[in-house]
């Protein structure tokens, strides 16, 4: 049986989910890294991979597939009992709810692409960018905390067993922390990472630099 391979970004934030989900599911991969600061997703090579040249890339099952939460999703549907989504409709619909506030509200605002584009328009440089990232993350996050405030939230955001919410949640996270957004009141949110902070599975994809 072929290994998966990932393709990815030690510090992209839809790599670091897609990271996550196979450590839970205790899929074995091996990572191929596409360095996004040296331009190389935009390369002949990788734009074969995958046109929009974006990570992550996965290689599964005779298929190569793009997109985090299609990637997520297809995991949780050929592996039977993964619990990347809830069995019934409703906990699906939520969970899904709670991951795209995360993976398409906030996230693409806060990408390389856009946020390099406002510099060059405003003239701004890291002052503007820093701005940028602070107001967008801490009010997406604030809404998400807000989202969490429900009945089904648990010891994860749905439940007390990680879905593909909280591998939305723990990445973003991770941003707000090197971006410097104040999210030190949102009690919930940081109280489900410091859950999932615990587990190995979310513990191995952390961003880690690779070594040169």
């Amino acid at each position: 049986m072929t290994t998966p391979v990932l393709y990815d970004y030690w510090r992209s934030s839809a790599s670091y989910r897609v990271r996550i989900a196979l450590n839970l599911l205790d899929i074995d991969y091996e990572t191929v890294p596409v360095n996004l600061l040296d331009r190389e997703h935009k390369a002949p090579e990788h734009l074969a991979r995958n046109p929009q040249g974006a990570v992550p890339v996965l290689e599964i099952d005779g298929l190569r597939l793009t997109q985090s939460l299609a990637i997520v999703e297809y995991l949780e549907e050929t592996r039977p009992g993964s619990g990347l989504l809830p069995g019934r409709p409703g906990g699906r619909a939520r969970v899904r709810a709670l991951s795209y506030a995360i993976a398409m509200d906030i996230h693409p605002v806060c990408n390389l692409g856009p946020v390099a584009h406002v510099m060059e328009l405003t003239k701004g440089g890291d002052a503007v960018r820093s701005k940028w990232m602070k107001k967008f993350i801490g009010e997406g996050l604030a809404a998400v905390e807000e989202l969490l405030d429900h009945s089904s939230t648990g010891r994860f955001c749905h439940g007390d067993r990680p879905t593909m919410a909280d591998l939305c949640l723990v990445p973003q996270v991770y941003n707000a922390k090197r971006w410097d957004a104040d999210i030190s009141g949102l009690e919930r949110i940081n109280a489900i990472v410091a859950a999932c902070a615990k587990l190995p599975a979310f513990e191995a994809a952390y961003p880690r630099q690779p070594q040169t």
